[in-house]
């Protein structure tokens, strides 16, 4: 099975909560994982909670995008 996101909730500051599609819920904090120019707007916290679903994952506007693998390896699971 191929890992999706198929739903996605901003937080606060750069945590978004992830719905997966093996029903798993994880909350990632992207705050140490903005690196690079890609990812430079993202640093703007209005910016950052305007992602969208796009191709099974959390993308922004300007293109940049985490594999879902990614966000689900470094996701806290929540009960």
């Amino acid at each position: 099975m191929f890992l999706e996101v198929v739903k996605a909730e901003y937080l606060n500051e750069y945590k978004i909560k992830l719905w997966f599609n093996n029903d798993v819920i994880k909350v990632v904090d992207l705050s140490h994982s903005l690196n690079g120019e890609a990812f430079s707007p993202l640093k703007n916290t209005d910016y950052f909670k305007s992602f969208t679903i796009k191709f099974n994952t959390i993308e922004w506007e300007n293109g940049a995008d985490f594999a879902p693998e990614y966000l689900y390896e470094i996701g806290m699971s929540v009960c």
